[in-house]
């Protein structure tokens, strides 16, 4: 049995306009018999005119059953018919008698048998209760209303077990076998596809049953006057069961006719609905695509997506909402535009896919949007913007068009489940703003452990002093160096400090990798990007300040007395950090409490020794 439901509609986006919209559908059931109709008034009409021939049928095979022995069977009622068709023989009949009595002697010595041994019984045990409990089985067994039950149960059984043919043995009983499937395909509506023509056309009758709050995973949508199946959604009822198509056109619903009528109309019609459901179907007479082969890709969103915000979803009940940062596995792309998916961890208790933006169509939204905004800040900032002639705004929005490249639009990026080697270790990058105690967390797990942790050496333009060793506290390198390097992207973060150039490079952390120790890095957001661009596979953990009032309790705590607006700087910063990078980030601690944080965080690390991670794919490759 399948349900379905037809609920929400919107307009279909797609690279192609269309003019039809969806809704979901939820009607459950099952298929049975089938009749083909084309289009139109007349198709109607012979429908109509097939379904009166139909229900004649059914009353003159009604009054027929009448006139027979209720008892007897299709082949009876064959030969009843064709007398001359064939004689008995008295050789088979003799041997199904032997049989017979050979069966019955059979049942008749396993009774006797557990007479016997009930009576062993009885008399083994020195309990007198339980002496009375086997006497009256043992009455039980001597009645004959239980010997006669129990040697036709053992006959059923005896005849059940029994392999039949898989096809008929004679052209009569070919005949009859062909006569009796489309007697009960019609008669009794069972849930097989049966394709009957019928004035050379085909239309699908479905038997649904229909039940409240069970989705079928599908979509409708308008195509002209007609109510087309436009969309089977992986994991649903629809799709599991093979019942529907996209492409099928449903004509009737309970004798209702539904050509004409807006999908507004037929879900609110549905909904008044339940119990068997017919539904009158014209196949879809598309070409079948060869069948979808599931491959599942795992992707990373890189924005935040709302369904119900979504004008151009197909459906909103169907579509799935998730947030920046989310690990998705994509299961169709059939629809280049709409995408079917779960969210990671949802599978088990949603067992039905969502709709989500494909890749291009998304990318294309995104572009447009940022145009949008963009035109709109020049227009607010340029008075001037709207002088211009038409020969010039043209010029323009050509060398927009142009100039417009959708792989700059990050909308998801493929991911892959990565478990890092015992020998190499995966830097920890923590990231936050100033106070937001990512520091001192770093500077602690270096006191404790500092044969596990380490960092990584920086490289200055600066001259050494007396204490210091090229290689240990800093490379010590010229400026011209410097520069080099930080062209060639070398670097991972940079700065100038009183005319001196620091920075760190990829190098000086692969060497930390390289020894098995843990790398800590405390780096600015705008260091990701470099960072995440080799092949370094940094874990990002984002240090998040707690509230200001608790913020300022923290920082007193360490002697720091700031000022009401520095603190509001310190939130207003973790937030705007939050906002633009989230999707970078792979944990977030809370600073709420320095000693909870800190045992957080050393969580957080020791389970990539022990759990794999999502990382991308490219990292991989």
């Amino acid at each position: 049995m399948i349900t379905s439901h037809m609920n929400g509609y919107v307009q279909e986006a797609s690279g192609q306009a269309k003019s039809h919209r969806e809704r979901a559908v939820d009607c459950p059931g099952e298929e049975t018999s089938l009749v083909k109709s084309p289009h139109g008034s007349a198709h109607m009409e012979r429908i109509q005119h097939y379904q009166e021939e139909l229900r004649k049928r059914r009353e003159e095979d009604c009054r027929g059953k009448h006139d027979i022995d209720p008892n007897a069977s299709l082949r009876l009622k064959k030969l009843s018919q064709n007398p001359k068709v064939g004689i008995d023989n008295p050789t088979f009949e003799g041997k199904e008698k032997a049989a017979k009595d050979t069966c019955s002697q059979h049942h008749a010595a396993e009774l006797e048998e557990l007479l016997q041994a009930l009576k062993w019984a009885q008399y083994c045990l020195t309990d007198v209760q339980s002496q009375q409990d086997v006497e009256l089985i043992m009455q039980l067994l001597a009645k004959e209303d239980f010997r006669n039950a129990y040697t036709m149960y053992s006959a059923v059984s005896q005849q059940k077990s029994r392999v039949s043919p898989s096809s008929a043995l004679t052209a009569q009983a070919e005949d009859l076998c062909q006569e009796a499937h489309d007697s009960v395909a019609v008669q009794e509506m069972q849930a097989e596809e049966n394709v009957t023509q019928y004035l050379g056309e085909t239309v699908k009758l479905v038997r649904l049953e229909k039940a409240r709050d069970t989705p079928l995973g599908a979509t409708v949508r308008n195509d002209m006057d007609s109510v087309v199946v436009s969309r089977v959604v992986k994991g649903g009822a629809a799709e599991s069961s093979g019942l529907l198509s996209e492409g099928d056109e449903i004509l009737e619903i309970n004798g209702i006719s539904i050509r004409g009528k807006h999908v507004n109309e037929v879900h609110d019609l549905l909904q008044q609905m339940y119990g068997t459901l017919t539904f009158l179907l014209i196949p879809s007479s598309q070409i079948k695509p060869a069948p979808h082969r599931q491959t599942v890709m795992h992707v990373r969103a890189y924005f935040d997506y709302d369904p119900s915000d979504d004008p151009f979803v197909p459906c909103r009940e169907l579509g799935l909402s998730f947030q920046k940062g989310d690990i998705l596995h994509v299961i169709s792309q059939d629809d280049p535009n709409w995408w079917q998916a779960y969210r990671d961890g949802d599978e088990d208790n949603q067992p039905l896919a969502g709709l989500i933006p494909g890749k291009s169509f998304q990318q294309q939204r995104e572009t447009l949007k940022k145009t949008i905004t963009e035109r709109s800040r020049e227009h607010q900032g340029k008075l001037w913007y709207a002088k211009k002639n038409k020969k010039q705004r043209k010029k323009a929005t050509t060398n927009l068009s142009k100039n417009t490249d959708y792989d700059d639009i990050l909308t998801y990026e493929e991911m892959s489940l990565y478990h890092q080697p015992a020998n190499r270790k995966r830097p920890i990058a923590l990231i936050g703003p100033t106070n937001s105690g990512h520091d001192e967390l770093r500077r602690r797990l270096l006191s404790i452990e500092p044969e596990k942790f380490a960092v990584a050496v920086p490289h200055t333009t600066r001259n050494s002093r007396v204490h210091e060793r090229n290689g240990r506290e800093y490379h010590f390198v010229s400026r011209v160096a410097f520069e080099t390097d930080l062209s060639s992207g070398k670097f991972i973060e940079s700065g100038e400090y009183e005319k001196n150039l620091y920075g760190t490079s990829t190098d000086s952390v692969r060497h930390v990798v390289n020894s098995g120790r843990i790398c800590l890095l405390c780096l600015h957001t705008r260091s990701l990007q470099v960072l995440r661009s080799s092949n370094l596979k940094p874990y990002v953990i984002f240090i998040a300040p707690p509230s200001q009032e608790r913020l300022r309790t923290l920082l007193a705590t360490e002697g720091k007395t700031p000022k009401p607006e520095e603190l509001k700087e310190v939130i207003e910063k973790a937030r705007e950090m939050e906002h633009n990078f989230s999707q970078f980030f792979d944990a977030t601690i809370v600073n709420m409490d320095p000693e909870q944080a800190f045992h957080e965080l050393r969580r957080l690390i020791d389970k990539l020794d022990t759990e794999p991670q999502w990382v991308p794919t490219s990292w991989l490759c």
